[in-house]
C-alpha cells in the first residue's frame, strides 16, 4: 500500500490475445471498462490502453480480424502442428504509446480465457521494465479461475480475484489510499462504461444483466457472477440512445447469457420501447441466444429491432446430452424457434446454431446427427470446440479424461488443441467436420 498526495493517475489495460486463432466478435473489456468508469466519477485520472484494439480488417457490422504476429510457442505447446500467434497491437507502438502517456500510479490489467494468459505474463514483464517499480494488479476471468496460477506464476504484484466492478474499485483505493464514495454495487446505479476513451468507435458490446440463472454443467458464468441480477430495461435503452445518437454507434453486441429470459418482464419492453423511440442500429449476440424463449412475438421484436446473423445456443440433439448438461434446450423447442424465426422474415443463412464438438466421452456421431439435424431444420450450423473451464462440473470429468494435464497448465484448456480428443472423437474427426462444413450454405 502506498499513499499519492494527488489524485491518482490509474493506467488500465486489455491485454494480447495469444493463441492459435482469434477473432474480434465485437470484444470489449467491459468490466475494465466500468472500473474506468468509477474511477473517473471518483476523481482518478484515467488512461487506457486496450491491445486488442489494433485491426487487419473491419467489416460491414465492426466486427473483424485483428492484426496478428507470429510468435514462438511456449513448451507445452510446441508439439501442436499450427502456429501460435500475438492478437493485437504490434509491441513497438505498445512502447510507444507508454512513452506518451503520464507516470502511472498503479496499472490495473485484465485477463480474458485461462489459456490466454501468454499475453497476460509478456504484458506485465513489459510493465515492470518501463514503468519500474509501480503496482499491478491483475484482475479477469484467468486471474479467478486460475488464481494459484497467476499469483504464482504472473508477475502481478496483487491478483484480484472474482468480485465486481465496485470491489475492484475498493481494492484500487487501498492500494492507493485515495478515498471513494461508492460503496454498495447496485447494477442500475453503475455509470455507462467508458468507450468514449477509444480514439474510435467501430461497435460497443452491452449488458443487460449479471450472471446466469442456469448451471450449464461446462460454464463459469454462476462462478464469474455471483447470483443472476438485471438491469431496469429502460435504463438499458436510455444507454443504447446515448451511444447511438451522441456517439453515432451502428452495431453493438449483447453480451448476456440470459438475454430472452422472461422475455415479457424485460426484453419485449426493452425493444418495444427502443422500436418506438426510432432509434436505429445493429444488435448482435455472439453469446447465443436461449432457444427456448424464443416465440412469435420474441422472433417478430428481434427482426424488426434489428437483430443482425442470429446466434442459438443448441449445442446438441442427442437428448440424454441436453438433459445432462442442463435441460435449458430441447429438439421441440429448437424446431418452434426456427420456425418463428423465419416466419418473422430471417433467412435460413442468417440463422446460426452452436453445435459443442469435443466433450468428454462424445461421440462424433453425435456432432455428425446435431449438424444434419441442424440442416434439416434450415439454419446454419456452427462448431464449437469445447474448452475445459476450472471449478466447472464437466472439468472433473474432462480432467480424468484427457491426455492433458488441465489442473496444472491452462495452456492445455485451449479448444483449439480438442483437448478431450479419443478415438470416439479425433482431432483428424473435427477437421473434417470443419472442412465439410466450410463448404455448406443454405
Amino acid at each position: 500500500m502506498f499513499h499519492v498526495k494527488h489524485n491518482p493517475n490509474i493506467l488500465l489495460v486489455n491485454p494480447w490475445i495469444v493463441d492459435f486463432s482469434a477473432y474480434n466478435f465485437w470484444i470489449k473489456p467491459l468490466g475494465l471498462l466500468y472500473i474506468a468508469s468509477l474511477l473517473r466519477r471518483n476523481g482518478f485520472h484515467v488512461t487506457l490502453i486496450d491491445c486488442l484494439d489494433y485491426y487487419k480488417r473491419v467489416k460491414e457490422y465492426g466486427d473483424g480480424k485483428f492484426f496478428k504476429t507470429i510468435v514462438e510457442k511456449p513448451g507445452p505447446l510446441r508439439k501442436i502442428p499450427r502456429n501460435l500467434s500475438q492478437y493485437g497491437i504490434p509491441e513497438e507502438l505498445l512502447l510507444k504509446r507508454f512513452s506518451s502517456i503520464e507516470r502511472p500510479d498503479l496499472v490495473c490489467i485484465s485477463s480474458g480465457m485461462t489459456y490466454w494468459y501468454i499475453g497476460v505474463f509478456k504484458l506485465i514483464e513489459i510493465i515492470k521494465k518501463f514503468f519500474k517499480d509501480i503496482p499491478i494488479l491483475l484482475g479477469g476471468i484467468y486471474a479467478t479461475l486460475c488464481y494459484e496460477h497467476a499469483v504464482k506464476y504472473s508477475g502481478a504484484d496483487i491478483v484480484f480475484k472474482s468480485g465486481n466492478e465496485v470491489d475492484a474499485l475498493k481494492i484500487i483505493s487501498e492500494i492507493t489510499q485515495f478515498p471513494i464514495t461508492q460503496f454498495e454495487f447496485n447494477i442500475d446505479q453503475l455509470p455507462y462504461p467508458s468507450f468514449e476513451l477509444y480514439n474510435q468507435l467501430h461497435y460497443i458490446s452491452l449488458l443487460t444483466s449479471r450472471g446466469c440463472p442456469f448451471r450449464c454443467i461446462y460454464c463459469a458464468s454462476p462462478i464469474l457472477s455471483k447470483g443472476f441480477i438485471r438491469r431496469d430495461p429502460k435504463n438499458v435503452v436510455s444507454e443504447i440512445e446515448y451511444w447511438v445518437k451522441d456517439y453515432h454507434v451502428e452495431n453493438i453486441a449483447f453480451f448476456d447469457d440470459a438475454l430472452l429470459l422472461e422475455a415479457s418482464n424485460y426484453f419485449i419492453p426493452m425493444m418495444k420501447d427502443l422500436i418506438k423511440s426510432g432509434i436505429r442500429c445493429n444488435f448482435h449476440t455472439p453469446n447465443g441466444l436461449h432457444v427456448k424463449a424464443i416465440d412469435e412475438e420474441v422472433a417478430s421484436l428481434l427482426f424488426r429491432g434489428g437483430f443482425k446473423n442470429i446466434r442459438l445456443g443448441f449445442e446438441t440433439s442427442n437428448e440424454e446430452r441436453q438433459i445432462e448438461s442442463g435441460g435449458k434446450v430441447s429438439n421441440k423447442d429448437f424446431l418452434n424457434a426456427i420456425k418463428y424465426l423465419k416466419k418473422a422474415g430471417y433467412s435460413g443463412g442468417e440463422i446460426g446454431v452452436y453445435i459443442m464438438a469435443g466433450l468428454p466421452g462424445q461421440r462424433v456421431e453425435e456432432v455428425k446427427d446435431s449438424i444434419e439435424f441442424v440442416k434439416s431444420a434450415g439454419a446454419k450450423p456452427i462448431l464449437v470446440e469445447y474448452s475445459p473451464v476450472p471449478k466447472t462440473k464437466l472439468f472433473e470429468k474432462a480432467k480424468k479424461f484427457s491426455e492433458f494435464d488441465l489442473e496444472n497448465e491452462p495452456l492445455f484448456h485451449n479448444n483449439s488443441i480438442i483437448p478431450c480428443q479419443w478415438e470416439g472423437f479425433t482431432i483428424g474427426d473435427y477437421r473434417r467436420l470443419k472442412k465439410d462444413l466450410k463448404g455448406y450454405s443454405i
